[in-house]
């Protein structure tokens, strides 16, 4: 065993940190989509699960989106999965390596030892240095004792964004002029007297339910090209400011549009036409079958 260590130790990382939470909870946010993709990865890093199937075997597809717009397509297959005990997944994609996290409870607190085996110390050499994978890990497990203690305890609750995502069979281009020139917004969207993608443009609209409808005030507050649209999101007369976020990203010629509403906890929660569930089915509906069938007709 000994002589197994001593032959490794050049191509390990290796973490371990106490959480003051429960094994079950630690355990259900690195097993359930919904909570991974809130906190995994570096400072600054957005994650979107593709397929998590937490059994031996089972694939975890996730790509990981930097801080400056650049996405990391990741594949791991899981190798072993002992509830509350043990995690092992081996990463496929570059960079190749075998992680084992081991959960150990004691009382209400749980302890990870998070164990990273590179293929050879060359590889582990240039992760360290090119993508600093010994800080990343710091930071990660930083982020989710920050999710454990804030995030975790409000996933169901309105505090949290709406995301709706749908890939679509077209060009990014094609989608970027979808989502921004206001001829074509209004065969999918709303029916805009004036829009452009400029910061500090303001727009508005009506919509609301068919018995009464709400003035919408919004401006763009950031832009880039072909790739992200931002805007703010209120009602004339009404307290709150809420903010949509585009995002697109290049699937091969296939085109996967992220939108985020967030904020929407500021609205007056007096108000049943502004709760969180109409905007889920509205944007559903809005980017799931709407702008899906104008793009692909």
């Amino acid at each position: 065993m000994e002589k197994q260590l001593s032959n490794t130790a050049d191509r390990e990382l290796h973490l371990k940190r106490v959480f003051n939470a429960p094994i079950a909870l630690v355990w259900e946010v690195w097993t359930n989509p919904d909570h991974i993709r809130n906190w995994w990865g570096p400072n600054g890093f957005t994650n979107t699960i593709h397929k998590m199937d937490v059994k031996p075997g089972g694939e975890w597809d996730l790509t990981m989106h930097g801080p400056d717009g650049t996405d990391y397509k990741n594949a791991s297959i899981y190798k072993e999965v002992i509830k509350h005990e043990r995690l092992v997944y081996e990463h496929i994609s570059g960079p190749k390596f075998l992680a084992t996290i081991t959960f150990t409870a004691d009382g209400e607190n749980t302890t990870i030892d998070w164990h990273m085996l590179f293929e050879s110390k060359e590889q582990f050499e240039q992760v360290v240095k090119t993508f600093k994978a010994d800080e990343g890990l710091k930071q990660n497990l930083e982020k989710l004792q920050q999710y454990i203690v804030n995030g975790s305890k409000t996933t169901n609750n309105d505090t949290q964004p709406v995301i709706v995502e749908r890939t679509y069979d077209a060009h990014i281009a094609t989608v970027w002029e979808a989502i921004t020139d206001k001829d074509r917004m209004k065969q999918w969207y709303f029916d805009l007297k004036e829009f452009r993608p400029e910061v500090g443009f303001e727009f508005s609209f009506n919509g609301g339910p068919e018995d009464r409808t709400y003035l919408h005030v919004c401006m763009i507050t950031q832009v880039i090209p072909g790739r992200k649209l931002v805007h703010s999101w209120r009602y004339d007369g009404y307290e709150g400011i809420s903010f949509v976020t585009f995002e697109l990203f290049d699937e091969g010629g296939k085109t996967r549009l992220k939108l985020t509403h967030e904020g929407l906890e500021s609205f007056p929660a007096d108000q049943p036409d502004f709760a969180k569930k109409n905007f889920m089915e509205g944007w559903t509906h809005i980017i799931g079958t709407s702008l899906k069938g104008y793009l692909e007709k």
